[in-house]
């Protein structure tokens, strides 16, 4: 099952821990200097830390590692370049990410990672369509009840738009607290709209009859993966979840816990 518990893009996953796992059995510096600098890059990220000037350290530290193995074209350097490229994209700067993927293309041409760039790149584009700061785009649905589903149908009002499962085990851990905040903001004008990539009508409804306090609208087609809204959001990981302000652009994405009652009380006084 595919999770963003690191807070790292999926695509971060699937293309840099496969040549980390594969540099396992080596024991030469470049594997253990990267498996050190890894480790301390995903501490940060478990503590909160996302930005720029929070992991400055750690860009630092790409830095110096690959000017110490300047002119060697190897899959383990050119692993280090692409570590470095998609933590941009981690901090939310894309452009900067997809520049240094240009850039491995044209140092590490005949590298695994090299050979891999405009994969990345392409689901790194398809990605920016929905930053923080842009409009979530619309659509138009039915929900579980039968009733009209849109964003435009929540305008003015704070809303998470949340992808999740019945199966997704950080999905269901998460659950309390957006219950607890949708107990609290609701009637101050929180909304939530549940898309559910489940393939079990039944197993979903015996889940939110379990869970009374989820009483916001479902879409469900029961097409898992393949969920309609979840093709056309490009979701690849779940939970995932977009906060909305009044004008349904996007607040935050993906917030766990205490940060998204923060930004829900932060919005609603807005």
């Amino acid at each position: 099952m595919k999770t963003k518990s690191l807070a790292v893009v999926a695509v971060l996953v699937a293309c840099l821990l496969a040549p980390l796992a594969s540099m396992a059995a080596e024991t030469d510096a470049i594997q253990t200097e990267l498996k050190a600098l890894v480790d301390k890059v995903r501490e940060k990220l478990k503590e909160g830390k996302k930005t720029e000037a929070d992991l400055a350290a750690e860009f630092k530290a790409f830095d110096d590692l690959l000017a110490k193995h300047k002119g060697e074209k190897t899959d383990e350097v050119a692993t280090i370049a692409l570590w470095k490229a998609m933590l941009y994209d981690v901090v939310d700067n894309p452009d900067k990410a997809i520049a240094e993927l240009e850039q491995i293309k044209k140092d590490f041409p005949d590298t695994d990672p090299g050979k891999h760039v405009d994969q990345i790149i392409a689901q790194i584009k398809k990605e920016s369509q929905f930053r923080k700061g842009m409009a979530l785009p619309d659509f138009a649905e039915t929900d579980l009840k039968g009733k009209p589903l849109s964003i435009s149908n929540y305008k003015g009002k704070v809303v998470l738009v949340d992808f999740w499962a019945t199966w997704c085990g950080p999905c269901v851990e998460e659950l309390p607290n957006v219950l607890k905040t949708y107990e609290k903001y609701h009637d101050q004008g929180f909304e939530i709209i549940g898309i559910s990539l489940d393939t079990d009508r039944k197993q979903l409804d015996a889940f939110l009859e379990k869970h009374k306090g989820m009483t916001w609208p479902q879409y469900f087609d029961g097409k898992g993966w393949q969920n309609k809204l979840a093709e056309k959001y490009g979701i690849e990981a779940i939970p995932t979840t977009f906060l909305l302000d009044g004008e349904g652009k996007i607040i935050e994405k993906d917030l766990r816990g205490p940060e998204l009652e923060k930004a829900v009380a932060a919005a609603l006084k807005k």
